[in-house]
C-alpha cells in the first residue's frame, strides 16, 4: 500500500471503529491531532483505534510513547504503519 492508501484507510477506520456519525473521512485532517478534545476520543476509543490498527495493518503498538507518537495524527499514524510494516518485509 502507498503512503495516501494508508492515510486513506486510517480515516476511513477512525470514522467507522469510533462510530463519528457527524464526520466524514475526509473531514479528518491528515495533521488534526487524534487525541485532542477536537475529536472528542476517550481513552477506550483511542484503545479500540489501536486494536483495530494492529489488527488491519499487523502492526504492534508496543507502549504508551509508541501510542502517543503515533497517535499525533494521521500523517504520523501512516508513517509508523509504513515504517513498521516494511521492518517486517526486511
Amino acid at each position: 500500500m502507498t503512503r495516501e492508501e494508508i492515510k486513506e484507510t486510517l480515516r476511513e477506520m477512525i470514522v467507522q471503529e469510533l462510530r463519528l456519525e457527524e464526520i466524514t473521512p475526509e473531514e479528518v485532517g491528515d495533521d488534526l491531532p487524534l487525541t485532542g478534545a477536537r475529536l472528542g476520543f476517550d481513552s477506550i476509543d483511542i484503545l479500540e483505534l489501536i486494536v483495530a490498527i494492529e489488527r488491519r495493518f499487523g502492526v504492534r503498538i508496543r507502549d504508551g510513547a509508541s501510542a502517543a507518537r503515533a497517535l499525533e495524527s494521521v500523517n504520523a499514524l501512516a508513517d509508523f504503519v509504513l515504517v513498521n510494516t516494511q521492518e517486517k518485509l526486511s
